[in-house]
């Protein structure tokens, strides 16, 4: 089982839509995928149509309860676990110690029948950022065509690689490109530049900009079920691909 942190402390790249298009996308080749909405804002949850969802990842956090109680499935090959309306009670939990960074790494312990964790995470290094990055085997960092984008990465990575030396837990590391629009220079010299610091980390297929892509979480709907024939559907599945053989851009 592949668990796949999807984290950026910058908002705006894209971490949502890409858990919840990528989570399809797997799902479509046969696979059978867990999303995880690690964020109290739920976005990934009212993504798939659940809004408002009173119970979740927050029950199994704050309470001991079994993962299963809680998984919804929302697409065929596709079960989600929604954040739950106490999620962010979960950053003042102080009973526990240490082992509060292993809630989410304990309940996952034993559960086999996926072949992919898919965590949506917050835009912080908390303690839910923390036990994703505990329970995770790999991460994924989605980076937009921007040099926004790009401010901070390097921090990010110094934090996890610090916090990877202290656990004895290193994690494989992909980049994702995202909102990217190729026609323009900006974009391209981003993509350059992370292929020159971080060489074989980067996804081959860029995700291109596409409203469509804005549009699909506020009708419950994946890429595929809004616009299954447009940029996004096709990069999407591409980068599904790109994950499942290890397919990096030259």
């Amino acid at each position: 089982m592949r668990v796949i942190a999807v984290m950026n402390q910058k908002g705006g790249v894209g971490k949502t839509t890409t858990v919840l298009n990528l989570s399809h996308a797997l799902a479509q080749t046969g696979l059978h995928v867990l999303a995880v909405d690690l964020d109290p804002q739920a976005h990934l949850t009212a993504s798939y149509g659940h809004e408002g969802c009173p119970e979740g990842l927050d029950q199994i956090m704050l309470h001991g309860a079994a993962l299963d109680e809680f998984t919804i499935g929302v697409r065929d090959g596709v079960d989600l676990l929604p954040a739950g309306a106490r999620l962010a009670e979960v950053e003042h939990k102080r009973e526990g110690g240490a082992r509060r960074g292993w809630l989410l790494a304990d309940a996952l312990e034993g559960v086999e029948r996926y072949d992919f964790v898919l965590l949506d995470c917050p835009p912080s290094s908390a303690i839910l950022a923390s036990n994703a990055l505990i329970a995770a085997s790999e991460l994924l960092i989605p980076v937009s065509g921007d040099y926004l984008a790009l401010h901070g990465l390097s921090r990010m990575l110094n934090v996890i690689q610090h916090f990877e030396a202290r656990l004895k837990h290193e994690l494989r590391k992909w980049l994702a490109l995202t909102r990217f629009q190729g026609r323009r220079r900006l974009a391209q010299e981003v993509r350059a530049t992370l292929l020159r610091h971080f060489p074989g980390q980067v996804l081959a297929t860029p995700i291109r900009e596409s409203v469509a892509l804005a549009e699909s979480p506020s009708f419950g709907k994946t890429i595929f079920e809004y616009q299954g024939t447009g940029h996004g559907a096709v990069d999407y599945r591409a980068m599904a691909g790109d994950l499942l053989a290890a397919r990096v851009a030259a």
